[in-house]
């Protein structure tokens, strides 16, 4: 039998699982959308990095990283080894994702720049956290270490765009 095939009695059990960790992540995505919708006029007439991508980019490519790391963390999960550090790991990486976005855009109105300052520090966590789960991910599958790279460029990718805001605004 391959490595990636299981039981049937099992398959009837991933597929809610699977559904489940699309559900966590897409809460997650809708609790971290929250504070970007409410952001006002103050982000649109602030400094940009020029490498800045349209908005619409952002949220396609969040939704597809989200998908991609539930999906990572399904077949870590379905290998019984998301547990102990692992878990804590997936768990503080999604809770940082949450995080950035308020710190970010729900902070700026009532501390300005500082919050731009707290937010690179969130997100550099969560970068740290992301690396920290690949390298947890990847010797148990490597399709699920594999599909949190472009999750981690991402993060990489959108915290230069904070720390040019930073340092602008």
């Amino acid at each position: 039998m391959p490595a990636d095939t299981a039981p049937a009695p099992r398959r009837v059990r991933d597929l809610p699982a699977l559904a489940g960790f699309l559900a966590l992540s897409a809460a997650t995505w809708f609790l971290a959308a929250v504070p970007i919708r409410s952001a006002g006029d103050w982000f649109a007439a602030s400094a940009q990095a020029p490498w800045m991508p349209p908005g619409w980019m952002f949220r396609s490519m969040w939704m597809l990283l989200y998908a991609g790391v539930a999906v990572a963390a399904w077949l870590v999960w379905r290998r019984g080894a998301l547990r102990g550090g692992t878990l804590a790991g997936y768990c503080a990486q999604l809770g940082l994702n949450a995080a950035w976005p308020l710190a970010f855009f729900g902070l700026y109105p009532f501390l300005g720049a500082p919050a731009l300052w707290v937010a690179f520090l969130v997100i550099t966590a969560l970068a740290a956290s992301l690396a920290f789960l690949t390298l947890r991910f990847g010797p148990v599958s490597r399709t699920a270490g594999l599909l949190l790279l472009p999750y981690f460029s991402w993060v990489v990718f959108s915290a230069s765009l904070n720390l040019y805001s930073a340092i602008h605004n």
